[in-house]
């Protein structure tokens, strides 16, 4: 696909998203998801907490993808041609389990200003309302950020367990993508999801954020990679760019980043959560 259309980008600027954008083939996600199954094999639990993020450090297949070229079109047209990958994260739900994400709003807490910058959710297994995929509230991207109760749910996929009460669910949409399709969502905009009721699991592949080469990080310290364009302003830490599959080189610079963006997620709370 090429850059997105006028008409999509008007959705985006309306509601705050736009879905579903073909990224990837069928094989391709499957590709994606055999290199996390793999990883999970040979080493448990490395994927598990904060060791779901930057995980395009350590594997060569995770970060072609945050390169794919159909990705950065689209992102290129939300966030203009100066585009740095700024994190991944892996949302995984497995089959009968309690996992869900709590109504939020990604800049919140992660410190990355002006908002210059976009979520890339991608579906790695299909997502749909039965195995939990997001919801968006249309249009909350307009205002400003909202009150968060931070509740460290035992069951909740986010850092602390943010959660904005009240959410009308019936104001909401659910974002519903084949595997191998991605969503691109507003630093702003209201969503969470619901939990798997599916007997296979749910994964996304999160490329959170694309940012703009003019997007600084006030509360501490991130590891980017250059994807397209320049990068002016050199206001970020570079990660290691993996040429082969968990290399120690990379998995220590995979370490020192997580545990950077660890600051950054709790920067100012008294309790650490699970992620």
């Amino acid at each position: 696909m090429p850059k997105l259309s006028d008409q999509q980008i008007n959705f985006y600027n309306e509601k705050g998203y736009i879905s579903p954008i073909d990224v990837f083939s069928t094989k391709e996600a499957k590709e994606i998801r055999d290199e996390i199954e793999s990883i999970e094999k040979k080493w448990p639990n490395f994927l598990e907490g904060l060791g779901r993020n930057y995980v395009h450090i350590i594997s060569p297949i995770f970060n072609k993808a945050c390169l794919n070229k159909r990705m950065l079109d689209a992102v290129e047209s939300i966030i203009g041609k100066n585009i740095l990958i700024c994190g991944t994260t892996l949302f995984i739900k497995n089959a009968n389990e309690k996992g869900f994400v709590s109504f939020h709003q990604d800049a919140k807490y992660i410190g990355l200003e002006p908002h210059n910058w976009v979520t890339a959710w991608v579906a790695i297994t299909d997502a749909n309302e039965n195995n939990g995929c997001m919801r968006m509230w249309p249009g909350s991207h307009k205002n400003n950020l909202k009150h968060h109760n931070q509740k460290f749910d035992a069951n909740n996929l986010l850092t602390r367990g943010q959660t904005i009460e009240n959410v009308p669910i019936e104001e909401t949409e659910p974002v519903i993508l084949k595997a191998g399709q991605m969503s691109l969502h507003h630093p702003t905009i209201v969503h969470g999801s619901g939990i798997n009721k599916s007997n296979d699991r749910r994964i996304g592949f999160v490329v959170q954020s694309y940012i703009g080469d003019n997007v600084n990080q006030v509360l501490g310290k991130m590891f980017v990679q250059l994807a397209r364009g320049k990068d002016r302003y050199k206001y970020h830490q570079y990660s290691n760019i993996p040429e082969e599959f968990m290399n120690i080189k990379d998995i220590e610079c995979r370490d020192i980043a997580n545990e950077e963006l660890s600051k950054i997620f709790y920067n100012g709370s008294k309790k650490i959560g699970k992620y």
